[in-house]
């Protein structure tokens, strides 16, 4: 179906009330800030506590200078790695305020300022030493070297972490399978783990008695607690307690399936629509991958459902997993929920295997008749996944719904098939207006990002449009 000239929508059995969706918008807003503060502040407490702690003396001399400079490097890239451990850790109030993969993007954001900190305080204590010494810069890196064996490990971490962040590029981790990929960014840890030894040690800064020492066991004690408890703990917990085994295999399209799972208790889960888990199928060969998913249908009674698209090894063989099969998950996680909404007025949008989560949000989802439209995007009409169920849930809920179908043009940039944008139809085509409405859109990054410059330009604000990206 494509969009037509006029899009007709069923008025609203009563005026929208979109206040209580601003009032959750504002105590979300609120929440980001309380994250963004908590970083600034961390590392102003960090470089605060050196300077007042005998830190701001050491700058009377050139050489003290770059040694106090190369410190505060330290302690602020020590900082932003915390931030980023607990960024990773899966907190329940940073997954409910930014969602996992708004966390992982500011994790990711940190890791180049953190490796260039990293380099500039190893760069500006040998030159500061370097200069006591009265030598030259690789003959005080020899000797750093050669005097202890902290430094050798702080040596090592700095190592690490330019591992990880080579590895972390886009171009670099396209050509790594995930397992490896997500094998090496552990790293992280170990890089940690091998730098603090010299920081009590050889640094004498955390080891000495002072604020900056408590200060700095705090911080490290709660985020190695979140990461051992959010990270290990609670899903072999969750795992353990509701025992979630696969209760049928059911294909959906060419290379799909639908999953579905049974347990005990799994409303104790709280999980939505929109949400995803990360599965393993305790099956031999695939027990050691870990599948990032989403549900496809609201969790009904001790029932999830999950709908997979073989795009990789690891997925294609989950088309044969077996009845019975055990399964250990972690979740749930994301923002890509009702939650999220700031207005009465729903608009989906979905294109491939992203339609799971979309399905699941129509079936959960609060709207009048003619406040939701949905818009399904695929290559041929074989490719649109779950289409009879959206279309049996549009009907009954009074959803406009729009099935797009067609390859995407070569020489222009638009989500639209190549005959629609020709036509020059746009995302305005088939929604009325941005007024008092919430944009959800899923499918694979590159498309997604269509769809949101679309809706921009449409007049929806940052904060209406909620982006869940399925990397292939």
């Amino acid at each position: 179906m494509t969009a037509p000239s006029a899009p007709r929508v069923t008025p609203s059995l009563r005026p929208p009330d979109a206040a209580p969706y601003r009032r959750r918008s504002r105590r979300r807003a609120r929440d980001r800030d309380v994250i963004d503060i908590a970083t600034i502040v961390s590392v102003a407490v960090a470089v605060a506590l050196f300077l007042s702690e005998g830190g701001i003396a050491r700058f009377g001399t050139p050489a003290g200078a770059a040694t106090a400079l190369g410190i505060i490097c330290g302690l602020v890239a020590t900082d932003l790695v915390v931030v980023m451990l607990l960024l990773s850790a899966r907190i329940p109030f940073i997954d409910r305020t930014i969602g996992h993969d708004g966390a992982i993007l500011r994790h990711g954001a940190l890791g180049k300022p953190v490796l260039y900190l990293l380099l500039a305080h190893g760069a500006l204590l040998i030159l500061g030493y370097a200069i006591t010494d009265g030598t030259d810069l690789p003959a005080e890196t020899a000797a750093l070297w050669a005097s202890s064996g902290d430094l050798q490990l702080a040596y090592l971490g700095l190592g690490l972490f330019c591992l990880v962040a080579v590895t972390s590029l886009v171009a670099a981790r396209r050509r790594l399978p995930h397992e490896v990929w997500h094998a090496i960014h552990l790293l992280t840890y170990a890089a940690v783990a091998v730098s603090l030894p010299h920081q009590f040690g050889v640094g004498g800064l955390f080891g000495e008695p002072g604020y900056q020492r408590w200060y700095w066991l705090a911080l490290l004690t709660v985020t190695g607690t979140s990461v051992l408890v959010y990270r290990v703990l609670v899903p072999l917990l969750q795992t353990l307690r509701h025992t979630v085994r696969v209760a049928d295999v059911r294909p959906e399209g060419p290379g799909t399936v639908s999953i579905t799972m049974t347990g005990r208790r799994l409303a104790e889960l709280e999980a939505r629509a929109g949400q995803f888990f990360n599965w393993r199928f305790l099956t031999p060969g695939s027990w050691w991958q870990v599948h990032p998913y989403s549900l496809s249908s609201p969790v009904r009674g001790n029932t999830l459902r999950i709908t997979v698209r073989g795009l990789g090894r690891g997925s294609r063989r989950l088309a044969g997993v077996r009845p019975g099969t055990r399964v250990a998950f972690e979740g749930p996680y994301g923002v890509f929920t009702e939650d999220a909404r700031t207005g009465p007025r729903l608009i989906l949008v979905a294109s491939g295997v992203g339609v799971a989560p979309i399905r699941a949000i129509l079936a959960e989802a609060t709207f009048l008749p003619g406040q939701a439209v949905v818009v399904l995007r695929a290559s041929s009409p074989a490719d649109l996944l779950l289409r009879s169920e959206i279309e049996q849930l549009c009907t009954a809920r009074g959803a406009r719904l729009y099935c797009v179908t067609g390859h995407r043009p070569t020489d222009a940039a638009s989500w639209l098939p190549a005959q629609e944008a020709a036509r020059g139809t746009t995302l305005r085509s088939y929604v009325p207006s941005a007024e008092q409405a919430d944009l959800y859109i899923c499918g694979p990054p590159a498309w997604t990002s269509l769809v949101e410059a679309d809706a921009a330009a449409m007049g929806f604000t940052p904060g209406s449009i909620h982006v869940e990206r399925f990397a292939l």
